[in-house]
């Protein structure tokens, strides 16, 4: 049976379906460029019965490609699953550890000369003395110290260069310092150097009582032992000022000694690296106690350079504590 279409009079067949009106429209335009509207209908009818087709053909072979890639992907998968749990894991082969007591932690760079190791006993005698600038020793030992830390940036750069150099070096920090920055301050003693007590707020302790230089100290004491877990064994007072009468009462209610310096860099006016350096070597001798203060970023500049020609003049460094426990005692 043929229908007509409203519009135009052209007959539709049954066994052709548009899928929209936008289809029927393209017909219709087509059938009327051509003055033989039947004949244009029949070619059209033909042209969309096998377009139809071909689009369904192609259809159907993707929805079975899809299938099939999906099936295959399926089946790989259960063949790796039965795989991996038909599988038996073994356990690596065991290498042997064995302690290697002559290793040394390697140095961050590669400086041309190292502090040698040594096993210095640090337990000098409580008789030893009040106070020290210097001890004089047999061996061309010295000890290095550094005042007025612990520094959130210069502090950690100044360890760096400690341990390229395996040198241990003693630090007399604030106790203020402590409390702001504990982990450098672990830093310093788990990388065996020394800690002394350097008050908790660096005043000039001539000017203050004993009961207020008592205090200073014990709250120094306190924020090393908290933060370490190591008690400090020597003092040093700020500016070096410190009335005899008073290092008799810390050294026979502490055990501290008051320890000064004879090598002193006058660093804190920041004189620059190349005076620095010049004025600790041409004044470190055998014994000597050299003051710094890595407080300064210019002092720690200077570091370098001063270190490695300190160990090639033969300079062997120390803490303080293994400084004064060569008092007296027979040096190698």
């Amino acid at each position: 049976m043929i229908h007509s279409n409203t519009r135009s009079g052209y007959p539709i067949s049954p066994s052709l379906s548009f899928r929209n009106v936008k289809e029927w429209d393209f017909v219709l335009t087509e059938c009327a460029r051509d003055k033989q509207g039947s004949l244009s209908y029949k070619l059209l009818q033909v042209k969309f019965i096998c377009r139809t087709k071909l689009l369904t053909t192609l259809k159907r072979f993707f929805l079975l490609l899809t299938g099939a890639l999906t099936l295959a992907a399926c089946s790989a998968e259960k063949t790796a699953q039965a795989d991996r749990a038909t599988s038996i894991i073994t356990a690596p082969p065991q290498v042997p550890l064995r302690p290697n007591p002559t290793y040394q932690t390697p140095p961050y760079a590669s400086p041309s000369l190292r502090n040698p190791v040594s096993n210095l006993s640090s337990n000098f005698s409580p008789n030893a003395g009040v106070s020290f600038s210097s001890v004089r020793n047999n061996g061309n030992f010295i000890a290095l110290t550094f005042d007025d830390g612990p520094h959130p940036r210069n502090t950690p750069r100044l360890l760096d260069m400690l341990r390229q150099r395996n040198i241990p070096a003693t630090f007399y920090v604030i106790g203020k310092s402590v409390n702001l920055h504990p982990e450098i301050t672990r830093r310093i003693v788990a990388e065996g150097h020394e800690i002394g007590n350097h008050t908790y707020n660096h005043p000039n302790l001539t000017k203050l009582s004993n009961a207020s230089v008592r205090r200073e100290l014990d709250t120094t004491r306190e924020a090393i032992i908290r933060t370490t877990g190591v008690k400090p064994r020597t003092m040093r007072p700020p500016y070096g000022a410190l009335r005899t009468s008073q290092r008799q009462m810390i050294h026979s209610e502490y055990g501290y000694p008051t320890i000064l310096w004879d090598v002193d860099p006058l660093d804190w006016k920041r004189p620059g690296t190349a005076v620095v350096k010049s004025r600790i070597l041409n004044g470190t001798k055998s014994g000597s106690i050299v003051l710094a203060h890595d407080l300064h970023s210019t002092t720690v500049d200077a570091m370098p350079t001063t270190l490695d020609a300190l160990l090639a003049k033969g300079f062997r460094f120390v803490t303080v504590s293994q400084l004064l426990a060569m008092k007296g005692a027979p040096q190698q």
